[in-house]
């Protein structure tokens, strides 16, 4: 456990140094939810039964789980980023523990997204958004939001790991782009048809961010849905942590493996 926090946290220097040096990272973490946050809240909000400053209220906790969920993308680009140029290969021959390259990758991810979040959540405050629970409840809410991105991130370095090259992450990332819109991260469900309303509400994505306006106070729990958004707290813990139990020991066996 000691070579795995010490090796952990050289990983997660290096991953750092990396965002350091290519400060793009950072910034596109900041632009693109800002963007999407100003053109849903005043394009779709004025359309839609719970129209602008409500409407932007329940937008920005969905907001910050689909970015969250972006954690894949991020992952995957970057472990099959290392993996196409070699830089896996020459982990594997240094003696170090075989979880500290995914986890040091994975706990910068982390950092760098709460980084980013700062930006978001003043252009939130600022278009109406507030936190209308308590300070603790609003400190578990942020706490889930990036356990989640953690458990995002898992998942995005085994699909990096096991696809091995830039351009097939690069495809396989565009589907990413729907696990969002196919969730309450934009819109409520109970307006959806059955069975999109039942695929769309065992997404974690709609637990977590079910539980973020609950947390905040931002929207009532919706009533009638499917367990993990009827229970979104319990719902959002029980799916992080199916996540990481399941990517977890994918993403360390696949990179101890190397290629075959």
């Amino acid at each position: 456990m000691s070579a795995l926090a010490y090796d952990g946290t050289a990983m997660l220097g290096r991953q750092l140094r990396r965002v350091r040096n290519n400060p793009g990272l950072l910034i596109l973490t900041q632009v693109m939810p800002i963007s999407m946050l100003l053109f849903f809240g005043y394009v779709f909000g004025s359309a839609l039964a719970v129209p602008g400053e409500e409407y932007r209220r329940f937008l920005v906790p969905g907001l910050l789980v689909a970015t969250a969920s972006g954690g894949i993308m991020t992952g995957m680009f970057q472990a099959a980023g290392d993996t196409h140029r070699g830089v896996m290969d020459r982990f594997r021959t240094l003696p170090m523990s075989r979880a500290a390259v995914p986890l040091g990758q994975a706990l910068a991810d982390v950092l760098v997204t709460a980084a980013g979040t700062v930006p978001f959540l003043l252009v939130g405050l600022a278009v109406g958004w507030r936190i209308e629970g308590g300070a603790l409840a609003a400190a578990g809410a942020f706490g889930l939001l990036l356990l989640f991105r953690f458990a995002c991130v898992w998942i995005g370095v085994f699909l990096g790991l096991l696809t091995r090259n830039e351009e097939a992450a690069g495809q396989l990332g565009g589907a990413t782009f729907l696990l969002p819109l196919l969730s309450s991260a934009y819109i409520p469900t109970e307006g959806l048809p059955g069975w999109l309303r039942t695929v769309a509400e065992w997404n974690p994505i709609s637990a977590v961010a079910t539980a973020l306006r609950d947390l905040f106070g931002n929207a009532p729990v919706p009533e009638g849905a499917a367990w993990p958004v009827s229970h979104p707290v319990a719902g959002s813990l029980l799916w992080c942590a199916v996540l990481l139990a399941v990517f977890v020991p994918l993403a360390v066996r696949t990179y101890a493996a190397g290629a075959k």
